[in-house]
């Protein structure tokens, strides 16, 4: 976002719910309810031709908007995904290359076990790719 602004451009970063310093709730997490509140911090700036950058889960988050509310809209000039969570992870039919729906069930199950562990145990894991053969963890991304 500093380099952009540093080239001036104006920059809007929006706080994703349960996010940063947004309220920590525990529904609405799915590209559907992402992309909403992306489309009103863009409808309450009026914000037009927009280039849209996403990474990892705001990856999704663009692709989902982008689609759903700015291009009908007229929001969008352009979207950008690095390194970005598709907005279809499970693995079906038409999602061969997905992700196995057990993985998900282990998630919720985590979570509903004990939600502040979970949060440590991702990270620690599969998220950073701490679980490989070879890999350094780093307390600090852990804790953060």
């Amino acid at each position: 976002m500093m380099y952009f602004l540093s080239q001036g451009f104006r920059v809007v970063a929006h706080d994703r719910r349960g996010h940063g310093r947004s309220s920590q709730v525990h529904t609405g997490h799915d590209m559907d309810h992402y992309a909403s509140d992306a489309s009103a911090v863009a409808e309450h700036l009026d914000l037009r031709n927009a280039i849209h950058i996403g990474h990892s889960t705001g990856g999704g988050e663009v692709a989902r908007y982008v689609v759903k509310y700015g291009e009908p809209q007229g929001r969008v000039a352009k979207a950008v995904h690095l390194a970005y969570v598709p907005p279809l992870m499970l693995k079906t039919e038409k999602n061969p290359g997905g992700t196995p729906i057990e993985v998900f069930d282990g998630f919720r199950k985590a979570l509903a076990d004990n939600w502040a562990q979970f949060f440590l145990d991702v990270p620690s894991g599969p998220f950073y790719g701490f679980n490989r053969s070879g890999t350094k963890s780093s307390q600090g991304i852990i804790q953060n």
